[in-house]
């Protein structure tokens, strides 16, 4: 039995060797990871512009559609396709032979109509003093004068012929009623066109004007800043309008609102306006897409934000703020305009208060950060174009 014991001694002394051994050679646990290092931005307080905003599209200042007033075969092109032409400048050709005929057979039947007329008068003029003789008979005399007055008709019609014929003539020439930018031509030379060809078109494209609707609203603060609605016009109106075009570039020169549309649209609830834009290099073009925007005030007291603090998530915007315990807060906002790089916020913010600028798609709610400095970011921040508030 004391046998047995022993064996047992030894046994558990052998087992707490293995056990002492094990927990000797376990690894050291990894030291715990430092707080997330973000940049960020105090939220600015401070008077900023308010603008409205509206699309619309560039148009020529005059829209001269180049159509033939005659049927004929197009003889020749006689402009460069888009470029500039004077007004009476020659565009096209129509094959004239067929219309120099038609005048060389109008004034030949003039001719002899007024051979005719010239025939009858000299008989009323014979036939008056034998009718006061009685050598003939007064119904002969007037006759005479009824076929003098017929035949002068007759001169009249032949005349109205040659114009005519002189007329389509003179058309077999095509010139620009305008001056503008002549575009390509739609037809081919050997086509048979007439007055339902649209042959080309010339743009005046300086200036430019910009059609935009405005809502029922915004035309009421047209009229009260501008004034005689009345006219059709906004006389006295200054260049309160700026363009930006497709590409976000803004355009040099400011336009001026200057006729107003007849009635507003049931379906839309808006009433057109057109701008006049300035355009001496013809830059801009008739179906430009264009954005336009005026000042319409100030907002008072605005928070400003860098517009890379906001995150977009499923049409909601939101912001990390790194609160004084130095953790994240989540909230949402609401935004309104840009100015500049920065957004304001509307709600959900205070003066003073940090946003994270960098950084901001590693924190979640409740997380403890650090603060870095932020990097030269303002180089690849892009000024986004401005988003409406009307």
């Amino acid at each position: 039995m004391h046998r047995a014991r022993g064996r047992h001694s030894g046994l558990s002394l052998g087992c707490w060797l293995v056990l002492w051994a094990a927990i000797g050679c376990e690894a050291p646990q990894a030291p715990p990871r430092p707080p997330l290092a973000v940049a960020v931005s105090p939220v600015e307080q401070q008077d900023v512009p308010v603008y409205a905003h509206w699309v619309g599209s560039v148009q020529g200042f005059n829209n001269a559609q180049i159509r033939p007033q005659i049927r004929g075969y197009l003889l020749r092109r006689q402009y460069a396709q888009g470029t500039v032409v004077e007004p009476e400048s020659l565009l096209f050709e129509i094959d004239p032979r067929e219309f120099r005929a038609a005048l060389d057979a109008a004034t030949g039947q003039l001719r002899e109509s007024e051979a005719l007329r010239e025939k009858t008068r000299m008989h009323v003029a014979r036939y008056g003093p034998l009718a006061q003789q009685g050598a003939i008979s007064q119904q002969e005399f007037d006759d005479a004068v009824q076929n003098l007055a017929r035949n002068q008709a007759a001169v009249t019609s032949a005349k109205a012929n040659v114009e005519r014929a002189q007329l389509s003539l003179d058309w077999t020439k095509i010139q620009s009623p305008i001056f503008g930018v002549a575009g390509i031509a739609n037809a081919q030379i050997g086509d048979l066109v007439g007055p339902e060809t649209v042959l080309t078109t010339v743009s005046q494209l300086d200036p430019v004007k910009v059609q935009f609707p405005v809502s029922e609203q915004e035309y009421l603060a047209f009229v009260k800043q501008l004034g005689k609605p009345a006219e059709g016009n906004f006389e006295g109106a200054s260049d309160i309008l700026e363009l930006r075009l497709a590409d976000g570039s803004a355009w040099p020169h400011r336009g001026t609102p200057f006729v107003l549309g007849r009635a507003v649209d049931p379906l839309t609830g808006t009433i057109q306006i057109e701008a006049r834009f300035s355009n001496p290099d013809h830059t801009l073009r008739p179906g430009f897409f264009a954005r336009i925007r005026a000042l319409v005030g100030t907002q008072k007291g605005a928070f400003l934000v860098p517009q890379r603090a906001i995150r977009d998530v499923q049409g909601n915007y939101q912001v990390a703020i790194v609160n004084p315990e130095d953790r994240i807060e989540i909230r949402n906002v609401e935004v309104g305009d840009t100015v500049g790089a920065k957004w304001i916020v509307n709600t959900g913010l205070k003066a003073g208060e940090r946003v994270v600028v960098e950084g901001i798609q590693k924190v979640r709610d409740g997380m403890p950060v650090t603060i870095r400095p932020a990097s030269d970011a303002k180089a690849q921040t892009k000024d986004t174009a401005p988003r409406s508030t009307s």
